[in-house]
C-alpha cells in the first residue's frame, strides 16, 4: 500500500497534465470558432476577474509599487488588472496566432497589424549576417516570431517547454504553423543557438525575466539578474542586436516596432561588455514598460534581493565584476523562460507565450 502511494505521488503531476489535455483542446477550439476579437475580449474580460484572486496579484501589485512609488493605490490596482486583461487577451488569441499577423507592406491598411521600422528588419534579413533580437513579454509578446516568419528572416527562437503536457502539445503545434525555427531552453541547447549565429542565423530571447545565474542589471531603479545570453553571442560574434516590441490595440489591433541596432558598450579592447550589453537592452524594455505599463507581465518576480550576489569586499564594484563573470552561454541558454503564472491560461508564458523570442 505504501508503494503505490509512493508511486501515485510521484506521477500525480503527469497524470493530472494529461487529464488537462481534453479541457485545455476544448478551451482552444472555443477561442478559435469565437474569432479572434470576440475570443481576445472574452479572455481578457475573464481574467481581470480570475487574476486578482489569484496569489500571484499580490506579486503583481507589489512589483507596480516598487517600479511606481508616486502612483496611488487606487492606480496601481487599475494597472494590475489591465495586465491581467492583457494576459487573457494573450492566451485566447494564441488559437489565432495563424492569422493574427496579417501585415502587408504594400498594403497602407491592414486588418489588425501596423510594423513599425520595417525598413530596419529588411536591412536586418538581407545584410548577410547575423543578427540578434531581444523583446519582452509587452502585448501579444508571440507576434515578433511570426512577423519573422512571415518574410522570410530566418530567425530561431529560445523557449522553454511547458511542463504541462497538454499544454505543451498545444503550444508546439501552433508554433510549428506560424514560427521559423525552435531552440528549447535546456542542456545542450547553448550549441544549438551558437550554431544558429555561426550559420548567419538570427536568434531572438524575451530578457525580462529573472534568470538565478545571471548579470545584475537595473530595472526600475533596483537591481535584478538577467540572461546574458545574447550580450556574449554579440561579444563572440560581434553582430548587431535589435529590440521588437508590440503595442495593444484596441480591437485585438496591434503595432510592432522593431529598432535600429543598438550601440553597445565595449570594453577596453573594443570587444562587447556583457554587463553592459544586457544593461543598455534592459533600459530599452524598462521604457516599453514605461509607456504601456498596463501591457507588462507585472505577475512574475522580476526583483529578488536574496538572489543577487554578494559584493566582493563590500563594494558595488565587486558586485558587478562577480556577478558579469558568473555565466558561461551553456548556462545562460538554460533559463530565461517566465515563471508568472495563470492556472487556467495554463501559464501564459509556459503555456502558451512562455518562449522567449522568441
Amino acid at each position: 500500500m505504501l508503494r503505490l502511494a509512493l508511486i501515485l505521488k510521484r506521477n500525480l503531476p503527469r497524470l493530472a497534465g494529461l487529464a488537462m489535455i481534453p479541457l485545455i483542446r476544448g478551451l482552444f477550439l472555443l477561442a478559435r470558432s469565437l474569432g479572434a476579437e470576440r475570443a481576445s475580449d472574452l479572455g481578457g474580460a475573464l481574467f481581470r476577474v480570475l487574476g486578482p484572486r489569484l496569489p500571484a496579484h499580490r506579486t503583481a501589485l507589489a512589483n507596480l509599487r516598487a517600479a511606481f512609488p508616486d502612483l496611488d493605490a487606487a492606480r496601481i490596482e487599475a494597472l494590475a488588472r489591465e495586465a491581467w486583461d492583457n494576459l487573457g487577451r494573450t492566451g485566447a488569441e494564441y488559437a489565432h496566432l495563424a492569422t493574427l499577423f496579417d501585415y502587408d507592406p504594400a498594403i497602407t491598411a491592414t486588418q489588425r497589424m501596423e510594423v513599425a521600422g520595417i525598413d530596419h528588419f529588411f536591412a536586418l534579413r538581407d545584410d548577410g549576417r547575423p543578427g540578434l533580437v531581444f523583446s519582452a513579454h509587452l502585448a501579444n509578446w508571440e507576434l515578433p516570431a511570426i512577423c519573422a516568419a512571415k518574410f522570410g528572416l530566418e530567425t530561431t527562437a529560445v523557449f522553454r517547454p511547458p511542463n504541462n503536457p497538454a499544454a505543451a502539445r498545444l503550444v508546439q503545434e501552433v508554433r510549428r504553423e506560424t514560427m521559423g525555427g525552435l531552440a528549447a531552453a535546456g542542456p545542450g541547447a547553448a550549441f544549438a543557438m551558437q550554431g544558429v549565429v555561426e550559420r548567419g542565423g538570427h536568434l531572438g530571447q524575451l530578457i525580462d525575466q529573472h534568470f538565478t545565474r545571471g548579470v545584475v542589471v537595473e530595472f526600475f531603479g533596483q537591481p535584478c539578474l538577467v540572461n546574458p545570453l545574447l550580450a556574449k553571442l554579440a561579444r563572440h560574434y560581434d553582430c548587431p542586436v535589435h529590440g521588437t516590441r508590440v503595442i495593444r490595440r484596441p480591437g485585438a489591433r496591434f503595432r510592432l516596432e522593431l529598432t535600429p541596432p543598438l550601440d553597445l558598450p565595449r570594453d577596453a579592447s573594443g570587444a562587447v561588455d556583457v554587463q553592459g550589453a544586457m544593461q543598455a537592452m534592459t533600459r530599452v524594455v524598462e521604457q516599453w514598460v514605461r509607456e504601456n505599463p498596463g501591457q507588462w507581465l507585472w505577475m512574475h518576480r522580476r526583483w529578488r534581493p536574496a538572489m543577487l550576489p554578494k559584493a566582493k569586499s563590500g563594494t558595488k564594484a565587486g558586485a558587478k565584476a562577480g556577478a558579469g563573470a558568473r555565466p558561461g552561454l551553456q548556462a545562460a541558454a538554460a533559463g530565461g523562460a517566465p515563471e508568472a503564472a495563470s492556472a487556467a491560461q495554463a501559464e501564459a508564458t509556459s503555456a502558451g507565450p512562455e518562449r522567449a523570442f522568441s
